[in-house]
């Protein structure tokens, strides 16, 4: 113990008191008791007086030091962010969150515009080998070495692991989340450089603000783009900045809902980088104009790995609930498609920005457009999301469209399934079990409805409902079910299994 707190004062230049207090933290594990110091220099051990001399040097004849426990209240706070439903509403999370920033804000110096300085850059030492102290036997070898030596400079850029900085490479450990959980600890400890393993709160901090690497392509941007040639998937990418909190809230509310994983699993090739990590310089330097600015994070995007287009961004504060982010998702895979037959909706130019008369102005608009300007004026840049130039034109041709079928419909031409389908079948759901699922129905108002049905029931039995309980003001009204852009009037007679349509969100259109 005493060469180990040797070492530690050798190495930190700290006095011998703290360094045994570290120790003591880490089990006596000397390599993460540095680790953890430097992560966090200035942890507080409380009230100890500091004439007490440490542990390790104490006379023999002296009492054992008593095991310290995590307090109860440290333990109902890591049960909160367990089971939160057992916990009275928001009381846990919002501790946990308030503890969350600031040792955000401790790590990274504060994230806003006058707290926003990089720390100083962390003394390297390398050493100089002269010509033929090593000679590498083939070029395989050689390859190894320099692979070696261009990861060891990247995890130089990428800064020190820490609870809101995880590296991790091993995604199959998180594919299970009842797996094994030593492993999981394991290497959770070693995503964050030990720092999730100085206390149970850190631990469960760790956890809550994970990454999902289990979803995440952990290779290059030429492969994920072969990647979602080859498997006709988009690719998603995720740049966040750690001195930022909401990026940290995509990893706790986005990323680790259960609907949206598998979502991304399906249709979606995932990649998540740090904006200082060379991994995502490729991306970064041609897609994310706006990468200086702190409003623009987090940034979100989805691209054409057939074409390198970035066809949708989210682009700044503030993100949206899980269930709505889920939503358009299912809304873009609705209306884009990689299939080569498949026709994507076509992005037309900017509107240009009408001149205001000022003279013209009434005095309650001209203190509106002061106030606005006010606040755009104290927001940074943001990225443009190219999906928004397509829905004005969109929308007008599918007016058109619509128009068209009804024109058909009242010239005679109503001999179709939809109308040979029955309204008087009102449906009735049936009881929870294993060959029952949900399926959510999204409106064109922007309302959502979750029903049950079996499993064995034919697609038959979702117009038949619809017909019989239209929503108010849409009685005897035609509608269209698509998903995917898939019309599912095609499928009629499939079940609801044998189309897909488990646990789906389907699309509501009528036609006007």
């Amino acid at each position: 113990m005493e060469e180990d707190i040797a070492s530690f004062v050798s190495i930190t230049d700290c006095d011998p008191q703290k360094a045994a207090q570290y120790l003591r933290l880490t089990d006596n594990n000397l390599e993460q008791a540095i680790q953890l110091f430097f992560d966090s220099p200035n942890l507080d051990f409380g009230d100890a007086a500091p004439s007490q001399p440490p542990a390790a040097v104490r006379p023999s004849n002296t009492a054992a030091d008593p095991i310290n426990l995590d307090s109860d209240e440290d333990m109902s706070d890591f049960d909160a962010a367990v089971n939160p439903r057992s916990h009275a509403a928001g009381a846990g999370v919002e501790d946990d969150e308030a503890m969350a920033r600031r040792l955000q804000e401790e790590m990274y110096g504060g994230a806003g515009p006058e707290g926003d300085v990089r720390a100083p850059m962390a003394r390297t030492t390398e050493t100089l080998v002269g010509p033929g102290s090593y000679l590498p036997r083939d070029e395989d070898d050689l390859d190894a070495l320099v692979q070696e030596q261009i990861a060891a400079r990247q995890q130089r850029q990428r800064g020190r692991p820490g609870i809101f900085n995880q590296q991790s490479g091993h995604a199959s450990v998180w594919d299970n989340e009842r797996g094994d959980t030593s492993a999981r600890r394991r290497e959770l400890a070693t995503a964050t450089g030990g720092a999730s393993e100085s206390s149970s709160k850190s631990n469960m901090l760790a956890e809550m603000y994970r990454p999902p690497f289990e979803i995440m392509f952990q290779q290059s941007w030429d492969k994920a783009r072969d990647e979602g040639k080859d498997r006709e998937k988009w690719i998603l990418v995720n740049i966040q900045d750690p001195t930022v909190f909401d990026c940290q809230l995509l990893n706790r509310d986005i990323w680790k809902n259960a609907d949206i994983k598998e979502t991304v699993r399906e249709n979606f090739i995932f990649m998540q980088y740090s904006k200082n990590d060379p991994r995502g310089e490729q991306y970064i330097n041609y897609y994310f104009h706006a990468r200086d600015s702190p409003d623009a994070y987090p940034h979100i995007a989805i691209v054409d790995p057939r074409t390198g287009e970035q066809v949708k961004v989210w682009s700044g504060p503030p993100i949206p609930p899980a269930l709505e982010f889920h939503a358009q998702l299912h809304e873009f895979l609705d209306r884009y498609s990689l299939n080569p037959t498949a026709k994507n909706p076509v992005a037309n130019r900017k509107p240009e920005k009408k001149k205001l008369d000022v003279n013209r102005m009434t005095e309650e608009e001209m203190l509106e457009m002061a106030l606005q300007n006010s606040l755009d004026n104290n927001k940074g840049p943001r990225d443009d999301d190219p999906d928004a130039l397509t829905k004005n034109t969109e929308s007008g041709d599918k007016g058109k469209e619509k128009a068209e079928e009804a024109e058909e419909v009242t010239n005679g031409s109503a001999d179709t399934p939809f109308a040979h389908i029955s309204s008087t079948n009102p449906h009735a759901e049936p009881a929870q079990g294993p060959t029952v699922t949900r399926i959510q129905f999204r409106f064109p108002d922007g309302k959502r409805e979750v029903r049950r049905f079996s499993v064995a029931d034919p697609v038959r039995r979702i117009y038949e409902w619809l017909k019989a309980s239209p929503p108010a003001g849409r009685e005897s009204a035609d509608f269209e079910l698509r998903v995917l852009q898939s019309d599912l009037i095609d499928k009629l007679d499939q079940t609801i299994e044998e189309a897909g349509l488990k646990m789906a969100q389907v699309m509501v259109e009528y036609v006007e």
